[in-house]
């Protein structure tokens, strides 16, 4: 779909040198302090969207990550991350015990439309900890299926958008800041209305643009590391809103220095450089 730039006034740009930071850690810091993150998704052919948002979450610097998909995604999923706690889930009555032992939900990559992905939705949108909801999740989300926790983030695309507000993508496109806004107040959540020129919004009227970005990823994939982008410094204490105007420009950053290597970017490829951009804007030591 067409996503064209705006002029758009009464927002913050986001600029290096002026972004959210993660706080440095000490010399004997551990695991237990940046957050337990779970990705619950991967419905049957979904399974590597799943795996990119674990992956992101995990080299964005997650304490400890876990995955909760289909069982027959487990072999794959071990061989690509075995970093990654990743257990094979057929009910929602299996998701209870990781739910004690989290404190960051993912939910939506590859989650499907399926009753296996409605019922892992509705556990999660009974559960306390912070969460990102993308993809499907919103998809049951705009069909009134399923409530939104209060405080969440949501990180639409123009259709996902379109379809959460009722309104056409077209409609969307035409006035993208009174959308993001009243997404964000709408569900009282920190909406990233994603597509170029993304806007981050808050239920409490803030509102930032991230300009970078490059045509190279308009690709399969990228909307999951940006979710496991974002969880992760949720894990790792950031407020929602700051985590996400932190999140979108580390990820449309990236995008901007693997696009100068022209067509054919994978979601995958992202993920390196965003570590190296993170450390560059927070240093894990100073």
């Amino acid at each position: 779909m067409p996503q064209t730039k705006h002029a758009i006034t009464d927002v913050q740009p986001l600029l290096h040198g002026h972004l959210p930071q993660l706080a440095a850690r000490s010399p004997d810091a551990h695991k237990g302090q940046f957050g337990h993150l779970l990705v619950i998704g991967g419905d049957r052919g979904f399974g590597g969207a799943a795996l990119l948002s674990a992956e992101s979450a995990l080299r964005s610097g997650a304490g400890m990550v876990s995955l909760a998909t289909r069982a027959e995604h487990v072999p794959a999923a071990l061989a690509r991350l075995p970093e990654v706690m990743t257990v094979g889930v057929s009910s929602a009555n299996q998701l209870m015990g990781l739910l004690e032992k989290i404190s960051v939900i993912v939910i939506g990559p590859g989650l499907g439309e399926a009753s296996w992905g409605k019922s892992l939705l509705s556990v999660a949108a009974n559960a306390k900890q912070s969460q990102v909801w993308d993809a499907d999740a919103l998809n049951q989300v705009s069909t009134g299926s399923v409530s939104l926790p209060a405080n969440s983030v949501i990180t639409p695309h123009p259709g996902e958008a379109a379809r959460l507000m009722g309104i056409s993508t077209a409609d969307v496109q035409a006035d993208r800041l009174m959308v993001a806004r009243a997404l964000s107040q709408k569900f009282n959540a920190v909406a990233i209305l994603k597509g170029a020129g993304s806007l981050i919004a808050s239920p409490d009227g803030r509102v930032s643009r991230c300009d970078q970005g490059h045509p190279a990823m308009a690709a399969a994939g990228l909307g999951d590391v940006l979710s496991g982008l974002v969880g992760a410094l949720l894990a790792q204490g950031m407020p929602a809103y700051e985590a996400s105007c932190l999140a979108v420009w580390l990820h449309a950053t990236a995008g901007d220095r693997q696009g100068t290597f022209g067509r054919g970017l994978a979601a995958s490829d992202l993920i390196p450089a965003i570590r190296q951009l993170l450390e560059e804007q927070s240093p894990c030591l100073t």
